[in-house]
């Protein structure tokens, strides 16, 4: 059992890894050449290059330990290692690419097919990530943060800091190069979201299972979700029997799903695509 779970993170760790280095070659391989500053750390990282005699990774590097930081004090411990492992090693394998091909130029020579080609590879970077319910951190911390203290959604609070990371371009570059850095950050939301969670925004889960207290739990305080319980009666044996039923992102979906198949490997679950939710806050 031990040496399953071990084996286990070692195949967590080498696909964060790959995903991981997979991004950082996004970066430096298209984002970088063309100056087009779509919504990230190292996208800030880049502005901040031209006032900073620092290469590019190190000063990602050091944006992503100081958002970890604020992310600790401000919201607590909520960034698990992967998170965390994936922070330090974007800019680090994005370094290695800086000492192996230095001073590198655009593949295409045109800004516009370098973004295209950034927020392709980066999507598929990102999906890989998720898939092992792990993020790229940087701007990712501070939509968190203003999720908690502005209570804005995640989706639109990530969209607003990304947006005001590409705005920033233009303290640097023409006013080409700052369109292209907004819609490419705008488009490269939606690519993400396709890779990995299909176009829709939120998933409605419903879930049968003998441990839906602990179900249930998660999903109230690890979540921070809310739900609802279902009384069920089975149609074949009449048994009588609890279904929750939670709505949530992209984000809280892979948490979810790692969680139950954790606890009832065999539990019924449900998912449906929910593309609009209406609702009365409560106060």
């Amino acid at each position: 059992m031990k040496k399953a779970k071990v084996w286990h993170s070692i195949k967590d760790f080498s696909i964060i890894t790959f995903g991981a280095v997979l991004a950082a070659a996004a970066i430096y391989f298209f984002m970088l050449p063309s100056h087009v500053a779509v919504g990230s750390a190292s996208a800030l990282a880049m502005v901040l290059g031209n006032f900073i005699p620092l290469p590019v990774s190190m000063i990602t590097l050091a944006i992503n330990v100081f958002l970890l930081i604020m992310g600790f004090i401000l919201i607590g411990p909520e960034f698990g290692a992967k998170t965390v492992y994936t922070s330090i090693m974007v800019p680090v394998s994005m370094g290695v690419f800086e000492i192996i091909f230095p001073n590198f130029q655009s593949l295409t020579q045109d800004p516009l097919i370098d973004v295209l080609c950034y927020i392709l590879v980066v999507g598929m970077a990102m999906a890989i990530l998720f898939s092992r319910n792990a993020s790229s951190g940087g701007l990712d911390i501070v939509a968190k943060i203003m999720n908690k203290y502005l209570k804005m959604d995640l989706g639109r609070a990530g969209a607003i800091a990304g947006i005001a990371v590409a705005l920033a371009a233009a303290f640097c570059y023409d006013t080409k190069t700052v369109v292209l850095s907004v819609l490419g950050t705008y488009f490269g939301g939606i690519i993400v979201d396709h890779f990995i969670f299909g176009l829709n925004i939120k998933r409605r889960v419903c879930v049968i299972s003998p441990k839906l207290d602990e179900i249930t739990d998660f999903v109230l305080h690890e979540l921070h979700s809310g739900a609802t319980l279902n009384k069920i009666t089975g149609a074949y044996d009449k048994t009588e029997k609890k279904e929750i039923i939670t709505i949530v992102d992209k984000h809280e979906y892979r948490r979810l799903m790692d969680f139950v198949k954790k606890v009832d490997p065999k539990a019924f679950v449900t998912v449906y695509a929910v593309n609009e939710i209406r609702y009365q806050p409560k106060i």
